[in-house]
C-alpha cells in the first residue's frame, strides 16, 4: 500500500450505515422530545423518584461491575 492511499475509506455500504444510523438517532431524538413535552403536566411522588434513582444507581452499578468482569478476566487469561 503507497502511502498516498487512505487504509480507512468507508465504502458506499459503510456511508449508508452511517447514514441509517444517524436516521434512527435523529427519530429517536425527536420522539423522545415530543414525549417529554406531552407530559409536562404530569406529577411524580416521592417514591416515583426515590425508584428513579435506585433503577438508575442499580443499572451504573450492574453496568460498572459487568465491566470490572470483562477487564478481570481478560487480565487474568480467562477469556479463551
Amino acid at each position: 500500500m503507497s502511502e498516498n492511499t487512505p487504509r480507512n475509506k468507508l465504502s458506499p455500504a459503510g456511508w449508508l450505515t452511517l447514514a441509517i444510523l444517524f436516521a434512527f438517532l435523529g427519530v429517536s431524538l425527536w420522539y423522545a422530545i415530543k414525549v417529554w413535552t406531552a407530559m409536562s403536566g404530569v406529577q411524580m411522588s416521592g417514591f416515583g423518584w426515590t425508584f428513579l434513582v435506585l433503577g438508575v444507581v442499580v443499572t451504573i452499578g450492574l453496568g460498572a461491575g459487568l465491566m470490572a468482569l470483562v477487564f478481570y478476566s481478560a487480565r487474568h487469561d480467562m477469556d479463551r
